[in-house]
């Protein structure tokens, strides 16, 4: 079985007289000619995975168009905004229910209400499945390490690429999804770029721009790039350029083999376990930033202790019997300025890509980039 591409194949031989006659002499002499432009065929796993990431998103977007009905509902009867930060959750139905409207607009909210608590079900179970069939995928382990991809994307990203090997360069990556920009020139003349194409598949375009929106906000290389593109050329451009690049860094990282080196915190067995519980229970933020909140140590698997003039704090277990030492050599107290100023000493200054003057800002040598550490954790990290 061949599956050609349709779009390639009306370039090469179009017709103004179209029957099935016709088109399938002419996809003869291209196969004869072996001059067929042939589609990749995923495997089973890969064509499951793409089902249910489809599934799910087709269940996202159905819950949305209820959503912006009862919104809409709202808006005929001049309604002011909810009080609340959600319309859909507990005190925002209470809020709903005590809104004077006609009966039949009443009858019509609570059938989308109970329309969106089924699909919330279906949203529980569509997740469970993906995560155990993300779960033993290398892959999807491998893209949860770029920072503001969450489990969801990674499998929704891996099942749009398929075999990373059909892919000679990043660039043939970026144009199957639809990031590379339009490029018009004739004769001599210069290159016009223009808007990206959006050829190939939308969805994995769309979660490469919710995860470029969350990397955005998280400090980091692609933050840094994020706001340097902002300053010249508005923040949606720089949020589409971000996206491109995490479609050459996913390449990169599945050809080589290799994990993120300025990795976002790990997800623990305990994070997947949640994903692939029962459904109906409490599940994580569907936000590509969701991540648990970790400190920087904890992310990199390192001590504070490693670090020059760095001391380390003692933990619950060992402050009971260990009071009398932590008074000795100062475990415990507060970390003072010239604390940071030793533990800075002898480091590259630009080795890190905290924002200056951040808090989180520290120094660390070439070498030890992939265990960085940090005095403290950032915020809203």
């Amino acid at each position: 079985m061949i599956v050609a591409n349709p779009l390639q194949v009306k370039a090469i031989a179009h017709a103004h007289v179209k029957t099935d006659k016709i088109d399938a002499g002419v996809l003869a002499s291209l196969r004869a000619a072996d001059f067929l432009p042939e589609v990749w065929l995923p495997d089973a796993d890969t064509e499951r995975l793409r089902r249910l990431v489809a599934r799910r998103n087709q269940v996202v977007r159905h819950r949305t168009r209820i959503k912006n009905e009862v919104h809409a509902i709202l808006h005929t009867h001049l309604i002011p905004p909810c009080p609340h930060a959600d319309l859909f959750g507990r005190l925002g139905r209470i809020w709903l229910s005590r809104q004077a409207m006609p009966d039949d607009e009443c009858a019509a909210i609570e059938r989308h209400l109970r329309e969106l608590d089924r699909l919330n079900e279906d949203l529980g179970v569509l997740d469970t499945q993906i995560a155990q069939a993300g779960n033993n995928d290398p892959a999807v382990k491998r893209l949860l390490t770029i920072t503001g991809v969450n489990l969801i994307v990674a499998a929704g990203l891996a099942a749009a690429i398929g075999d990373v090997g059909r892919f000679p360069n990043p660039q043939k990556l970026v144009s199957y999804v639809g990031l590379n920009p339009r490029v018009r020139q004739s004769g001599l003349g210069l290159a016009q770029h223009g808007r990206i194409s959006k050829r190939g598949r939308s969805h994995a375009r769309a979660m490469l721009v919710e995860a470029a929106w969350a990397a955005a906000k998280a400090p980091g290389p692609l933050r840094a790039f994020f706001l340097r593109i902002r300053a010249r050329r508005g923040h949606q451009i720089a949020a589409v350029a971000v996206a491109r690049k995490l479609a050459v860094l996913c390449w990169h990282l599945l050809t080589k083999c290799a994990d993120y080196q300025w990795r976002a915190p790990p997800w623990s067995p305990a994070s997947c376990a949640r994903w692939s519980c029962k459904p109906g229970s409490r599940r994580e933020k569907e936000t590509s930033g969701a991540l648990p909140t970790l400190t920087m140590s904890k992310r990199c698997g390192m001590q504070k202790s490693s670090l020059p003039g760095m001391r380390k704090t003692p933990t619950s277990a060992s402050s009971a019997n260990g009071s009398a030492a932590a008074a000795e050599t100062g475990h415990g107290r507060r970390k003072t300025r010239s604390d940071v100023k030793a533990a800075r000493q002898g480091f590259h200054p630009h080795s890190c890509s905290w924002p200056r003057g951040h808090p989180c800002k520290v120094t660390i040598p070439r070498p030890q980039i992939a265990s960085c550490v940090a005095v403290r954790s950032p915020p809203n990290f």
